[in-house]
């Protein structure tokens, strides 16, 4: 079953369901947006084009960024993909999961974003991978909503909520190593 406003509403007042910093005004028909925060993580410029990323290697993937907080405003060049924070912290009960996806006036600019799914139990802020497909700059801000969180409830309580690498992160965080 998938949440309407009407249930959000309630599940964030009880605080069955947290998002912090909360305002009523992103909570849609049925679903929540999610606005930018104030960070932006681009491929290491200084990383030749001819590295192989190897993603099972620890010093591979904490050079693969470089992180810069407190902006103003970020600039997607084109065919660029890049990493975004949401401002929101999202504390999932053990019975609801999230279907988050770009809000469809930035696929109109040519923006792409995988679907990314936040388990029963997750708690944090939301790593966006985002790519700009178009041939033109996209300019984003700090506090524009840009995602979209649909929320579904499951049949029962997860007996395993989510415990993973990326719980409790605040900010953008790295890919984790694949072993």
């Amino acid at each position: 079953m998938i949440l309407s406003d009407f249930d959000l509403e309630n599940m964030i007042k009880e605080k069955r369901l947290v998002i912090k910093p909360f305002n009523k005004e992103i909570i849609r028909e049925n679903g929540v947006d999610l606005r930018l925060a104030p960070e932006i993580a681009y491929h290491n410029p200084k990383i030749g084009e001819d590295l192989v990323i190897d993603p099972s290697n620890e010093e591979h993937i904490k050079q693969e960024y470089v992180i810069e907080k407190g902006k103003k405003e970020m600039i997607l060049m084109p065919h660029q993909q890049v990493l975004l924070s949401t401002i929101e912290y999202v504390k999932m009960p053990d019975n609801l999961i999230g279907f988050v996806e770009l809000r469809s006036t930035w696929a109109r600019h040519g923006l792409i974003m995988p679907p990314t799914i936040i388990d029963a139990g997750f708690e944090g802020t939301i790593t966006l991978e985002v790519f700009n497909a178009s041939a033109f700059k996209i300019k984003l801000r700090p506090k524009q909503r840009f995602a979209h969180i649909i929320f579904a409830v499951t049949m029962n309580k997860v007996r395993k909520t989510y415990k993973g690498s990326y719980s409790g992160q605040v900010g953008i965080f790295r890919p984790k190593v694949i072993k």
